[in-house]
């Protein structure tokens, strides 16, 4: 690794145990540095640290790591995406994940709705993650299945949007058919939020968004590859399909986990990449895929602290913020291309 690259590795890593623990001190009730590092070392500091242990053990730590962990596998699904497509449009839920893990979310909220079980239920809080999850990988083999059929990466993105589409549509007629309760706990669901996640859920995530990283740097030799286009990929003798479904795979359990247990959180993962790109000037995915890594992470852990930073005593959703955030760079990425 290049000295230079080496720099900003160390800087982006400074930042995000800085960001981590500014993210642990916001919010409605602010807590003092002493308070956080009393906890995190494991000292004692009477009544008032019993207070910041209830305070972090509860709410904020879990919240951190949540939002730590989306940012860092929407900036690596973003990557993956624009490589696999060759399009610096492309997102995390390109091929549909999003809508298809809100068509798992919308027919269970609705489901459950008419079955009378409340929100406060644990079988109500698992089954929103769970029929995400079902939604998402139930998407993920038919795109698998289909990509054996289909010998361009064009026609297997233009099947991905039909088919979130159709997805979008069905959501649309429950929305119209659900009732105002089940109605609006599916828009909140939209929203994003890092909070209310338990020590279950927070574990969940991890071994899915571990799963997909993995599978990701294992296909960094591939995606470099790739840059150079399928044809020169297949005329070197690799099985273009094999990378495809490994891609593919890592994607879902990446930006399906994330919407699962955390909402669809758009914007993110088409710029993260394009800054990391523009930072690094390199399009070596064994640096950019880190990058992207790093640069999710701490630009979630931002987030996470605007929104959950009261405002005139309101908490803003975390889809607002990381739109305000993402959409200056898409546009740049546009008006730079247009040039």
């Amino acid at each position: 690794m290049k000295g230079g690259n080496a720099k900003y590795f160390i800087l982006f890593s400074t930042a995000i145990v800085l960001a981590a623990l500014l993210d642990l001190m916001t919010g409605s009730v602010s807590l003092a540095p002493s308070d956080i590092f009393s906890y995190l070392s494991g000292g004692s500091n009477g009544q008032a640290a019993n207070s910041t242990l209830g305070v972090i053990m509860q709410f904020r730590l879990l919240k951190m790591l949540a939002a730590l962990m989306s940012g860092a596998a929407l900036g690596c699904c973003g990557l993956l995406m624009q490589t696999l497509f060759r399009n610096p449009l492309a997102d995390p839920y390109i091929l549909g994940i999003s809508s298809a893990s809100g068509l798992g979310v919308s027919i269970f909220v609705l489901g459950s709705s008419a079955l009378g079980l409340g929100a406060g239920t644990m079988f109500h809080s698992l089954g929103i993650a769970g029929s995400a999850l079902a939604g998402a990988f139930a998407l993920a083999l038919l795109i698998i299945y289909v990509s054996r059929r289909l010998k361009d990466n064009l026609s297997l993105l233009i099947f991905g949007i039909m088919v979130g589409s159709v997805a979008s549509a069905i959501i649309t007629m429950l929305q119209y058919l659900s009732a105002d309760s089940a109605l609006k706990m599916y828009v909140l669901w939209t929203m994003g939020s890092f909070s209310g996640l338990s020590v279950q859920s927070v574990a969940a995530l991890a071994v899915m968004l571990l799963a997909g990283l993995l599978l990701s740097v294992l296909s960094i030799k591939d995606l470099n590859t790739l840059l150079m286009g399928e044809t020169y990929a297949q005329a070197i003798g690799l099985n273009t399909g094999r990378i495809k479904i490994k891609v593919l795979l890592a994607a879902t359990f990446l930006a399906g986990g994330v919407t699962a247990f955390c909402g669809p959180i758009g914007f993110v993962g088409i710029a993260i990449p394009h800054v990391a790109r523009f930072i690094f000037r390199n399009s070596n995915h064994r640096i950019l895929l880190p990058a992207s890594i790093l640069l999710g992470a701490f630009v979630m852990l931002i987030v996470d602290m605007i929104s959950t930073c009261p405002a005139g005593g309101v908490l803003i959703p975390v889809n607002t913020v990381a739109a305000l955030m993402g959409i200056p760079v898409i546009l740049a990425i546009i008006l730079k291309n247009r040039k």
